[in-house]
């Protein structure tokens, strides 16, 4: 794999995993247009280095987030922090049995399948349209809330479907704030991010050949920086009601990709 390659993917990935435009559609897309022989051979592997990346990011900009509630759940009372990790535990759910019970039936769909993308993408922008015209409030996550937002995280592993367009987008129309949907929504994906890399080194599929060393660690570096400034931003214009731009761009990418796979 050459490291150019391996940059670009970990920028797509790094912006893609936090802004509301699927970073697995988008890696699907790079994929094509790279046309790295490697890349598929190694897809497993990287996509464990660079979620890495992004659960790093994520545990960076919320590390006083994570702070306090660590230290909540420590004072063993059913405060507002033990709540929160709970219905943390109840939005993974639907994700984790769709991942232990379908895991190689939704390996068949990430094989450059550009009109599923495409669909999904379109899905996205409809998610991301509606949500932008709710109204902003004080209201908490609720625990019946939170496992339908994991519903939506589950549905959204199907490529080009964004996990964080699609949680958010569900959470506020629920009624959540829209701060509070953002947060819930990046703090809900690290533990399943972090358990599929453990079970991922428990079966041995954290392999790496020296020729890889160098082009992964580039990626990972992109992936985290990149990941970084989306995280930041994309709290911000969630607070600030601008997911409709997203909603556009998703619609172009989306048609872009299905009449580039009807053509091919």
């Amino acid at each position: 794999m050459e490291v150019i390659d391996a940059i670009l993917i970990g920028i797509v990935q790094g912006l893609t995993e936090f802004l509301p435009v699927s970073s697995s559609g988008h890696i699907e897309i790079a994929q094509k247009l790279l046309s790295a022989d490697n890349l598929k051979e190694n897809e497993e592997l990287l996509s464990v280095v660079l979620h890495v990346a992004t659960a790093l990011s994520t545990i960076v900009v919320f590390r006083k987030d994570i702070f306090d509630i660590i230290k909540g759940i420590l004072s063993f009372k059913w405060n507002e922090d033990l709540q929160f990790v709970t219905k943390i535990a109840i939005s993974m759910i639907p994700a984790a049995f769709v991942g232990l019970f379908f895991e190689e039936e939704l390996k068949q769909l990430f094989e450059g399948n550009l009109l599923l993308v495409g669909s999904m993408l379109l899905i996205t922008a409809a998610l991301l349209f509606f949500a932008d015209r709710a109204k902003n409030t004080g209201k908490k996550v609720t625990f019946s809330n939170a496992f339908f937002i994991g519903v939506a995280q589950a549905i959204a592993i199907l490529p080009g479907m964004s996990r964080s367009g699609a949680t958010i987008s569900t959470s506020v129309l629920l009624g959540n704030d829209k701060a509070r949907a953002a947060r819930f929504s990046f703090l809900m994906v690290l533990p399943l991010i972090l358990g599929k890399i453990a079970k991922d080194f428990l079966d041995n599929k954290v392999v790496m050949s020296n020729d890889l060393v160098m082009p992964f660690t580039f990626s990972f570096i992109a992936a985290f920086i990149t990941g970084l400034v989306a995280c930041t931003w994309m709290i911000k214009l969630v607070k600030q009601s601008k997911l409709t731009y997203f909603s556009i761009y998703c619609i172009i990418v989306g048609l872009i990709a299905i009449i580039w796979s009807l053509a091919s």
